[in-house]
């Protein structure tokens, strides 16, 4: 596993449980113990609280490549969606004017593509003040692309990240969890070993 530290306290990047897998069902897992003992307040709360938490500010968000990709991941998340409100945030088979309205409300959780939470976040629509955990699917499809590989949905991912994940990640007041197998390369794969 790779680690990177900001400094000896603070962890940007989160680890995860080696004695399970990250397949998409086992993302609740996770996510349940990267979020520990305030996981039921911070992921499954449904009011709003006047002056803390606004509308459309989720403390969880997974990026992915794909709609039905996203899809997935939520159906991992199964468990705690059932108790609270998570948003679709992809423009297949979804209105945007549904998703703004959908962000009115207590959002704990958000899956979706980047260009959609890109154009979201630019409408003011999906908000990030309570954002604490942004998940990057590394599942690559059956032509071999990735989040990190099609150029369309890269380009849309490092503008969200550079403009508004990177500040807060320096701050502190976020963490990123890279989720799934991680593709390297041999020259990277020889780096790793031989460090």
């Amino acid at each position: 596993m790779i680690r990177v530290y900001l400094n000896d306290a603070d962890k940007c990047i989160l680890e995860l449980s080696q004695g399970l897998d990250q397949s998409a069902s086992n993302l609740g897992d996770h996510v349940k113990a990267a979020f520990g003992t305030s996981c039921k307040e911070v992921l499954c709360e449904k009011q709003l609280l006047e002056g803390k938490i606004d509308p459309g500010n989720s403390a969880l968000l997974v990026i992915s490549l794909y709609a039905l990709r996203s899809l997935e991941l939520l159906r991992g998340l199964r468990a705690l969606t059932r108790e609270c409100h998570a948003a679709k945030l992809f423009s297949n088979y979804m209105k945007i004017e549904v998703q703004v309205s959908s962000l009115k409300s207590r959002v704990n959780i958000a899956s979706g593509t980047p260009s959609r939470i890109k154009k979201l976040i630019d409408m003011e629509a999906l908000g990030l003040t309570q954002l604490a955990m942004v998940v990057i699917d590394m599942y690559t499809d059956i032509k071999g692309y990735s989040l990190f590989t099609l150029p369309q949905n890269r380009d849309e991912f490092w503008d969200v990240y550079k403009s508004y994940f990177h500040p807060r990640l320096v701050q502190g007041d976020l963490r990123i969890c890279l989720y799934g197998p991680v593709p390297m390369t041999s020259d990277a794969t020889k780096k790793v070993r031989d460090e």
